[in-house]
């Protein structure tokens, strides 16, 4: 027997709340949702991080964005091995199948994950350096972009390396053939943004200044 618990109850009251408000006043929209399917415009690919409220910071209802989340918000290059891959499968999906417009990848500040990657890459996490780790080895996506901050102020490095996973995920994408297949034939615009919690701020990454700027 699998050891599965009903929900908590917490989580059940806010179900019901949601039932009865929001579903209630749009049960027609989320009925045409079930019956025609989803078409989202963009596709966003961000952190885990549960601070990080996608559909809240664009104000996307159902069916406009489809997210795919995973630690610090990262692109593996393309390597067809026959593995699991997630982040990938939900790329291809969404190019080749819903093909949506536009593909955003989505950083954060205060990033577990990028941190993660700082202290392994720094010396002081090796618990990370374990082969082991899921979140190390996940995390070796990002590596090579260490050596690119260590050129800035201590206090900025760690920020710089959240920008960097977010170019890092993007130069990644356009190893897939589909996504460069897709941008060449302008179907597919790539776009890359950093959230700062604390502050609601956004940047988007300009790639003809090479440089972040506030939305």
């Amino acid at each position: 027997m699998l050891p599965i618990r009903p929900l908590p109850g917490y989580l059940v009251q806010r179900y019901h709340g949601w039932r009865a408000t929001i579903w209630e006043d749009n049960r027609n929209w989320y009925r045409r949702l079930a019956e025609d399917g989803q078409r989202p415009r963009a596709m966003v690919i961000a952190c885990c991080d549960s601070r990080v409220d996608v559909a809240s910071i664009f104000g996307a209802d159902s069916g406009e964005l489809f997210i795919h989340r995973n630690v610090a918000n990262l692109v593996p290059p393309y390597a067809p091995d026959g593995d699991h891959h997630g982040t990938s499968a939900a790329v291809e999906y969404a190019v080749e199948t819903l093909r949506v417009a536009n593909l955003i990848v989505m950083g954060h500040s205060r990033c577990g994950g990028v941190q993660g990657c700082y202290d392994m890459c720094a010396g002081h996490a090796p618990q990370l350096e374990e082969k082991t780790s899921f979140v190390g080895r996940w995390m070796d996506i990002l590596r090579p972009a260490y050596a690119k901050v260590l050129d800035v102020p201590e206090a900025e490095r760690v920020p710089a390396l959240e920008k960097l996973a977010v170019l890092t995920g993007i130069d990644n994408l356009l190893s897939f053939p589909f996504v460069t297949a897709a941008v060449e034939e302008g179907r597919l615009s790539l776009h890359g943004v950093w959230n700062d919690i604390g502050e609601g701020g956004l940047e988007s990454y300009d790639s003809t200044t090479e440089s972040w700027n506030a939305v």
